[in-house]
């Protein structure tokens, strides 16, 4: 009788092992992944979506299920300052965006990203590494706002305008688009033009229209988004480098597994590399198409466009005091370092 005892016992402790198993396994069959929307003003044509593409896909499938990644781009969601605020209140949202609308809430990112600051990739990204840059990603994550990464670099930007521009006196009176920031109104100003804001997806028609004379961009902006149709000079007074930032939102980010988190910094990452390594080469061959497609590059008064930008950085009463010879310390280290080949 025990025996039998026993074999019963046995067989109803397997099958109930069976039993949790397929409960198990069905659970992960049903369970719903967690669904993150990326939002981003970058158009299908330009090199940062393409490079969002693979890292929302990499991501996607290295969470096996748990994460999916949902890309949106053309500003079809919030961009800007409501995409950076979607963020800061916590919504399960990136923001892949300028990081001057950081600056909206720790305003020394505007600072370390001002008017003609840099002189290559290189030592941006270098000054990216400073405890600097850091101590104003802690600041950030105060704010409800995780900065994956600083690093997706567009280009240096300079002036896309109907007519050439070589000094400050050609900006003259000229009608540009801005994104909604007071560091390139103040810019613009400086350059000796009129800014206006409005969301970047509306600038072809405005340009167009005459709704507006020109816009500020990279070389990767000019062919991936066809301003060219609309706009044939383009002025190099590398006014501003084009970067954007790429936030999470701090209390997602802080829901997220140490594995979930671990495959999204990681792709983010290598998005970065593979959308810089991407941009120097695009921007050598879109010279060339730009050209034959009838644009004209135009260089400018460079030492003039530094002259006129310099009270630039005496507008902002929020930033740090001395937050702009601290930025000149560590570019003149980066610099030697560069110069050592360290």
């Amino acid at each position: 009788m025990k025996k039998l005892w026993l074999v019963l016992s046995l067989c109803t402790a397997v099958l109930l092992v069976i039993g949790c198993s397929k409960d198990n396994e069905a659970s992960k069959q049903t369970a719903k992944p967690r669904v993150i929307k990326v939002s981003t003003k970058f158009v299908d044509d330009e090199q940062t979506v393409k490079s969002l593409v693979k890292v929302v896909k990499a991501i996607n499938e290295r969470s096996k299920g748990s994460l999916e990644l949902q890309l949106f781009t053309s500003g079809t969601l919030p961009i800007g300052k409501d995409g950076m605020e979607q963020v800061a209140t916590g919504s399960d949202w990136i923001l892949v965006d300028g990081v001057n609308f950081l600056g909206d809430y720790v305003p020394d990112y505007n600072a370390v990203t001002g008017p003609m600051l840099y002189q290559s990739f290189d030592e941006y990204l270098r000054m990216m590494r400073t405890p600097l840059v850091q101590n104003l990603n802690a600041a950030a994550e105060e704010k409800g706002i995780k900065v994956l990464s600083l690093d997706w670099l567009f280009g240096f930007r300079s002036m896309i305008t109907k007519k050439p521009i070589k000094v400050p006196s050609d900006m003259k009176g000229l009608k540009i688009r801005v994104p909604t920031s007071q560091l390139y109104t103040f810019t613009i100003e400086a350059l000796g033009g009129n800014p206006i804001a409005m969301p970047y997806p509306d600038t072809y028609a405005a340009l167009q229209q005459g709704v507006i004379d020109g816009i500020e961009g990279s070389i990767m902006t000019l062919y991936g988004t066809k301003q060219y149709e609309n706009v044939k000079e383009f002025s190099l007074t590398r006014h501003l480098l084009g970067v954007s930032a790429v936030c999470i939102s701090d209390k997602c980010w802080k829901s997220l597994t140490d594995e979930q988190r671990t495959i999204i910094q990681e792709e983010v990452n290598r998005g970065a590399e593979d959308n810089l390594r991407e941009t120097v080469k695009l921007e050598a061959e879109y010279e060339v198409k730009l050209k034959e497609l009838g644009v004209h590059f135009n260089e400018v008064d460079a030492d003039a466009f530094n002259k006129v930008v310099a009270p630039v950085y005496s507008k902002f009463p929020k930033w740090s005091e001395g937050i702009y010879d601290k930025i000149m310390e560590n570019l003149v280290q980066i610099r030697q370092d560069i110069k050592n080949g360290k």
